[in-house]
């Protein structure tokens, strides 16, 4: 029986992974006149439970190319202050309002965001967007990447192409192919997203709840609430193999207002578990190969920066890399290079941050012997001020280094 022949394509740059940094990035080089195939391994964009927070950061890219009105049509809820319930107090902990030019964040659907770069790509002749399309391996040749194996609908397929770009999230199958190597930090945490329902006359705010050994974040869908359940790393299984029951009552004794609406928890199916990474590779790159976003460095959820430092990352890489592809010849190193040393320092200082957040506040709040929780008397008088609050909007909404957009738009 004769083996069935490979396809192949070829492009300027091959993009692997339909998330916010892939459908950034194409969108930019394809909007700078780059030929470039994004391959998905999914039929569509829903996949619930995904990062929902669009920073101020983003919004800014948004406005530089074009899409913030229509970013605003797309359902949302817009979020200028965060706050939490420690062992039974409220506080206010921060603040985007008086913030330029974005003061708040928003919540929209990540399929709803991913489909608004989608459809701004395909105005593109340069924009190739291939569903059910898995990347499977690399293609070597002389210890240079050129290429990538894919699983699609109508068969095996060969892309070559002068770049490959590897945005295929935290557990990067073209990272372990390519042998790159991630150094883990750890967490002292997994995470268990769930819906629950919500009423009018339930608070208006996203916040935190932390008491009693348990923590639980409630972001509000306007009619649902999102909640992010935490637990000590590796307690979901624990958890699970008990009645659903034990989490009802958990979630009731932390937000009482909740205690009508638990039994619609019927299944742990109903429960994901996000297993929470904060590592960083060594290496971003090889040659032919450069990886961005969580298949580059996996962030913690705390401050919802994933989405957001995966889009600087893309900016990042676009402005870099565009020269090299539009030229139509294989891309060296040193433009893979200056992309991972521009996007160092800000990766290195977001997750050195929520490294001390998870030591200082989560451990102890996921203790059990802990007791109750309060927030120290100095802390409090602090964040009375709104400059105060200001400060972790500005790090976690616009963080540490801001790229913009410098690749002026193809004609159509």
């Amino acid at each position: 029986m004769t083996e069935e022949p490979v396809r192949k394509l070829s492009t300027a740059c091959c993009i692997v992974g339909g998330g916010p940094a892939g459908m950034m990035l194409s969108l930019l080089l394809a909007r700078a006149g780059v030929p470039v195939i994004v391959l998905e391994k999914h039929a569509d964009f829903l996949r619930d439970f995904r990062g929902d927070t669009v920073h101020p950061s983003t919004l800014q890219i948004l406005d530089e190319i074009g899409l913030l009105t229509k970013f605003e049509q797309l359902p949302q809820r817009k979020v200028d202050h965060l706050g939490g319930i420690v062992g039974g107090r409220e506080q206010q902990l921060v603040d985007f309002r008086g913030l330029k030019p974005f003061p708040y964040l928003a919540l929209v659907p990540q399929w709803d965001f991913i489909e608004l770069l989608a459809a701004a790509g395909r105005r593109y002749p340069q924009f190739d967007l291939r569903m059910r399309h898995e990347a499977l391996g690399l293609i070597e040749e002389a210890e240079r990447i050129i290429g990538v194996r894919v699983r699609t609908p109508d068969g095996a397929l060969a892309i070559h192409a002068n770049l490959v770009i590897a945005c295929d999230g935290r557990h990067s199958t073209l990272r372990d192919a390519a042998g790159l190597h991630a150094q883990n930090y750890g967490a002292p945490m997994d995470v268990m997203w769930f819906r629950i329902p919500r009423k009018d006359s339930d608070p208006q705010d996203t916040f935190g709840i932390i008491d009693g050994g348990h923590m639980m974040v409630l972001l509000n869908r306007s009619d649902y609430w999102q909640a992010a359940y935490l637990v000590p790393k590796g307690g979901d299984q624990t958890l699970r193999a008990e009645p659903i029951a034990k989490l009802q009552d958990s979630i009731a004794q932390l937000a009482a207002f909740l205690a009508d609406r638990t039994a619609t928890l019927t299944s742990w199916d109903q429960v994901k578990t996000l297993e929470v990474r904060v590592d960083r590779l060594e290496r971003w790159y090889r040659p032919g190969l450069l990886l961005i976003g969580d298949a580059a460095h996996a962030m913690s959820p705390i401050g919802g920066v994933g989405i957001n430092l995966a889009i600087q990352d893309a900016v990042a890489a676009a402005n870099a890399l565009s020269p090299a592809l539009l030229g139509g010849y294989p891309v060296d190193e040193a433009p893979l290079r200056a992309v991972q040393r521009r996007r160092l320092m800000p990766t290195k200082w977001t997750q050195a941050l929520q490294l001390q957040i998870q030591r200082r506040v989560i451990s102890p709040a996921l203790s059990q012997s802990g007791g109750s929780p309060r927030v120290p008397a100095l802390l409090v008088w602090l964040l009375r001020y709104r400059v105060v609050r200001n400060i972790p909007a500005r790090i976690f909404g616009y963080g540490f280094r801001r790229e913009r957009v410098k690749l002026p738009a193809a004609k159509i």
